[in-house]
């Protein structure tokens, strides 16, 4: 039988001879040739939902393929399939491959070619089209149906009888799997002569299944076809029949290997591969472009492949060896279209390449692959370049008599929550000095500057025990030493936690989402402080602009809520502006808090909570967006424009895992298709790039001095910009080892923490659950607590410990559930001295025995004041507890007894059994405040709805004024007096207390 593409140059060539239609918009239609007939109703809706479509070729028609026959392949058939991709920002990304069984029709190989341009063509014109001969699929082809395909014989066309598996007597097969990362599965004669050493051979018995592994093939290898034994024994035996695994080498002393060899008869050496088979695939060394005109294709002149050569108005040909890419421009008819195809078909002919791809590409949608054979292709034209094809393509299909409609667009898909890390744990951070490293104090641990580069370790509760995250944080203006000494400090307290932590590396300004959490108020001021700045800037004459308490300062506040916020000092100039943020100016005792017109309210809280952090002394004044007083404007130097628009970050997109080999410093990449968590093999290293960070995934059996290079490869696979997206070398990169995965990373894998710590490498491991399905002996959890000393050295804590959240420090309190302006009033309660002026004076009370009720179900009275205060420490709900860790031991002492003096001398002051400062309402008033609250008509609701924490907040109240929805009893409990006595507070007093009670 001829090869299944020989018919499509026929099948093209009766096509194209036929005229082109008359161009009257009345008759366009009616009268249209074969090549411009509206598109098969079959394709109509195709392409709408994320998922695969298949359609096989039947009496020249394409027939859906019910979804049960899914991956299930007949020899003598032709099939169209479809896979449509749903992208994070809203569209779909659509790949048709037409795949050719070995004895298919010539009629139906060239009616699957003619499909799926007209598939293409319902879908927009921007599919990418790949041809598929069986035996020769792409990666990406087979991805859709792991763990392989094994195509049966028979078909529609040929007068094949299809015959299923359970309607016949079980037959002896045999087959060879070749493929570290995807199997190419292939039936070969059941024959000693089919064996080598290179390759990987299943047999497949009536009653058995045997593995044999060629003493050359990798522990990979054997581990991805141990997938499609499991595969043979779910569809041939119904889950039960005996495997056994045969070693290359291994004779009649072993029991399975003595069976497997006496069904070849015995034992005798096996051939080696002839040359033809050792060079199968053709390749050349250079890619030729050839221009395509009248379905006649000739050669293009040049030494450098650059986009310029590329004509909107014609098709090209790229031949690249083993790829023929036939590029499309987006001004081409279909005609055209099809006339490169059949030109790509018959240089194929002509080199006698069958196994050879063809890719189809429509302008605009060019694969990554494709674009990186051409020099420098442009980056940032493609997105206008898309949006302009599609459109173009869409009014040519219509003049050319096509029923066509804009395709549809994936739905927006959900911003995804915020990757979850608990933030209870432990935290300590170092300064980089030269070379070594300075521990900060508590209240120091979360002001950062520019010029400085730091080091955190942050312990926290994670599924399988404690996990530890260690990073590097390198301000802009940091200098390369220091830079350097953090990268190798860092390494040196992984290597104490024997590689059970995540390492990450970050630069300033591209902080992922799980650094801010971590920190919850992080204060980031111009300068620097270590030693290598201060000597980079003596060095050099550049003026110092550290920041100075007493010196002018803005600063631009940001963050998503009490627990992610930030205040970063910039430029102290207007340019530095902007309409979407909230602002703190400072002039050593001068302070300004702007808020822009774009601000919402919860930027104008965070720069309220701010206030208590970087200027706690001082009282601020507000100014709005556009009524700014002179003196404002003066020290940002003169009044000029700003900008609006908030800070953009790099989104996250959709990830792309691959593997990596790192040789002799050289970096080669491979990505997996349609991954999945048995893609990361032990003993490889992988990357899964999301744009916004990138993660360098280190196996467990990876050679020592590979795992050592770990951030050295994801630093190159950045400096290559595999899918040339422009990504930063500033892009947040870890480093994970197998078994420490965090779950900001395993969100992206259907993940078995199981899996994570089998014992054995990737063959032994799969072996064990084909054999007895059941998983093979996995390592004790590895994780422990990896709280370290100042050292980097791990310390086991012991019961009494505490958390960070719930230690206590002389500098700072941070309580999990409370908000950081409480916080912060509530360490001033320790410290009058460094007491906020714009905040009222606290209220401390002196501890008392408990007092005895008859009723033990009834707490103790407390007064409203105290009420207030306590209502802020509560938890909407209940959290983790951590496993304790342990507080530093020179915290608690000085903590405890610089407070006995305050509490000694305030409480007689605020004991309510001695004094009488705490009004309590009257009846009378009780009953003013009810007939105030019927006469102003406004709803009443409980306090744990009204909180800014709550889930279900009412819909109908004002968000500004929470407070009034109160009825007057629960306002009394909550804040200590009436509701009439509030209004008459200052608004920066009524603002701190609603700040404290989460109203605000």
């Amino acid at each position: 039988m001829a090869a299944p593409g020989s018919a499509i140059k026929h099948t093209f060539s009766s096509l194209l001879k036929q005229k082109p239609p008359k161009t009257s918009p009345t008759k366009s239609r009616g009268s249209m040739a074969v090549s411009m007939r509206e598109v098969d109703p079959v394709f109509q809706g195709a392409g709408q939902k994320d998922g695969l479509e298949i359609w096989r070729i039947e009496k020249l028609q394409a027939v859906p393929v019910p979804k049960e026959s899914y991956g299930k392949f007949f020899t003598g058939d032709s099939y169209i399939v479809l896979k449509t991709t749903a992208l994070k920002n809203g569209s779909f990304r659509h790949d048709i491959h037409y795949w050719l069984g070995k004895d298919t029709s010539q009629d139906e190989a060239g009616t699957a070619a003619i499909k799926t341009v007209e598939l293409d063509a319902a879908l927009g014109g921007r599919a990418v089209q790949y041809r598929e001969i069986q035996g020769n699929e792409t990666e990406k082809f087979l991805s859709y149906f792991k763990p392989c395909i094994i195509p049966e014989e028979g078909g529609v066309a040929s007068g094949f009888r299809h015959t299923e598996v359970n309607e016949r007597e079980h037959k002896t097969r045999l087959f060879v799997c070749r493929g570290k990362h995807t199997v190419h599965v292939k039936e070969v004669p059941f024959a000693r002569a089919s064996l080598n050493h290179d390759d990987i051979f299943i047999l497949d018995t009536k009653s058995k299944i045997f593995q044999f592994n060629g003493s050359n093939s990798s522990i990979q290898e054997r581990a991805k076809a141990l997938e499609v034994v499991q595969h043979l024994k779910d569809t041939n035996h119904e889950g039960k029949c005996e495997v056994a695994a045969v070693e290359d080498g291994k004779l009649m002393a072993d029991a399975d290997a003595g069976e497997f060899w006496g069904l070849f008869g015995g034992f005798a050496p096996l051939p080696r591969k002839t040359f033809s088979e050792l060079n199968g695939k053709d390749s050349t060394s250079t890619s030729k472009l050839l221009c395509v005109n009248k379905g006649q294709f000739a050669p293009i002149d040049c030494e450098i492949l650059k986009r310029e050569l590329l004509d909107s108005t014609k098709c090209y040909l790229l031949d690249c060896g083993s790829e023929i890419y036939v590029w499309m421009g987006r001004e081409t008819t279909l005609e055209e279209r099809k006339r490169g195809g059949s030109a790509a078909e018959e240089l194929l002919r002509e080199g006698n390449r069958q196994k050879s791809h063809i890719i189809r590409l429509m302008e605009g949608f060019e694969t990554v692959t494709f674009k990186s054979k051409f020099d420098k292709w442009p980056k940032k034209a493609d997105a206008v370049v898309s949006d302009e094809s599609r459109g173009k393509v869409a009014a040519l299909l219509k003049r050319q008599g096509f029923n066509f409609k804009d395709p549809a667009k994936a739905a927006p898909v959900k911003q995804e929550p915020q990757p979850q890390i608990d933030c209870t744990g432990n935290l300590q951070v170092w300064r980089v000095n030269g070379s070594d490293k300075t521990f900060l104090s508590f209240s120091e641990q979360c002001k950062f500057y520019s010029g400085d580069c730091y080091i955190f370790q942050y312990t926290y509760p994670g599924y399988i025990g404690d996990e530890c995250l260690i990073g590097t944080w390198f301000g802009k203006k940091s200098v390369q030493e220091e830079r350097s000494a953090a990268i190798s400090l860092a390494d040196k307290m992984i290597e104490s936690l024997k590689f059970q932590a995540v390492l990450v590396r970050i630069y300033e300004g591209k902080e992922p989402t799980e650094f801010f959490p971590i920190f919850q108020n992080l204060v980031i001021y111009k300068g620097g402080t270590s030693t290598g700045y201060k000597k980079f800037v003596s060095e050099n004459g550049i003026e110092d602009d550290t920041y100075s308490e007493n010196g002018v300062a803005l600063f631009r506040v940001q963050g998503s809520g009490p627990e992610n916020m930030q205040a970063i000092q910039v430029d102290t100039a207007a340019p530095s502006l902007n309409s979407s943020y909230c602002y703190i100016l400072h002039d050593g005792d001068t302070v300004f808090t702007w808020i822009g017109n774009l601000s919402s309210s919860m930027d104008q809280e965070l720069a309220e909570r701010q206030l208590d952090v970087i200027k706690p002394n001082l009282q601020s004044r507000m100014l709005k967006e556009g009524s700014e007083y002179d003196q404002f404007w003066k020290l940002l130097g003169v009044k000029s424009e700003y900008g609006s628009q908030k800070i953009v970050r790099d989104q996250e997109s959709d990830p792309h895992l691959f593997a990596c080999t790192f040789t002799k410093g050289v970096l080669k990449v491979r990505e997996i298709f349609n991954f999945t968590q048995d893609d990361l093999m032990t003993e490889d290293i992988f990357i899964l790039d999301c744009h916004s960070c990138v993660f360098v995934w280190v196996g467990q059996h990876v050679d020592t001095k590979i795992r050592a290079q770990a951030l050295n490869i994801g630093e190159k696979f950045l400096d290559l910009d595999i899918l040339m997206e422009n990504v930063s070398r500033e892009t947040p990169l870890y480093v994970i080892n197998e078994g420490s995965e965090p779950q900001y990373f395993t969100r992206f894998f259907s993940w078995d923490s199981a899996k994570s710590i089998m014992h054995g490498n990737s063959f032994e491991r799969r072996l064990s659950l084909v054999k007895d399905g059941v998983k093979p002996r996995a390592d004790k959890p590895k994780r422990r607590s990896t709280t370290s000393t100042h050292t980097g050295r791990s310390s086991v804590p012991d019961k009494s410990q505490r958390s960070r959240s719930m230690s206590f420090s002389p500098d700072r309190i941070r309580v999990r559930g409370r908000s950081p302006a409480f916080n912060a009033l509530a360490a001033n309660f320790e410290n009058p001295n460094a007491r906020n002026l714009s905040t009222p004076p606290p209220v401390v009370r002196k501890q008392v025995p408990k007092p005895v009720s008859s009723d033990s179900s009834k707490p103790p009275p407390r007064t409203a004041s105290i009420a207030a205060i306590s209502a802020s420490f509560e938890r909407p709900k209940a959290t983790l507890i951590p496993k304790s860790i342990k507080a530093s031991p020179d915290a608690s002492k000085p903590q405890i007894e610089a407070n006995k003096p305050t509490l000694e001398t305030n409480a007689k002051e605020i004991n309510p059994t001695k004094d009488s400062q705490i009004a309590t309402p009257t009846v009378e008033e009780d009953v003013k405040e009810s007939q105030a609250e019927c006469q102003a008509g406004l709803p009443i609701y409980p306090y744990d709805s009204l909180r800014t924490s709550s889930t279900n907040i009412p819909t109908d109240i004002d968000v500004t004024k929470r407070e009034i929805y109160l009825s007057s009893s629960e306002f009394r409990e909550k804040f200590g007096m009436t509701k009439e006595a509030f209004g008459k507070l200052p608004r920066w007093k009524q603002n701190r207390l609603k700040i404290a009670l989460q109203l605000f």
